[in-house]
């Protein structure tokens, strides 16, 4: 938790709702609850998954971060 200013906080709040509001935002937002909801129905077990883009299968969200161990730099 970051601790902000009540300005801060207020001008954070507005542009993190502005940056999800987006169409691409939405759309990826959307494209993750479809795939989630098909595993689900498939009886993944999800709880603490995010969805690989990469992989394209579900990994702790500890595993989905800096490609796959190799960093950011190069991807």
């Amino acid at each position: 938790m970051q601790k902000l200013s009540a300005a801060a906080r207020r001008a954070k709040k507005a542009r993190d709702l502005a940056a999800a509001k987006t169409d691409a935002r939405r759309r990826k937002k959307a494209e993750n609850q479809r795939l989630r909801r098909a595993a689900k129905k498939k009886g993944l077990k999800l709880k603490g998954k995010d969805y690989d883009h990469k992989d394209k299968k579900f990994k702790s969200v500890k595993a989905n971060r800096g490609n796959d161990g190799k960093g950011t730099k190069n991807e």
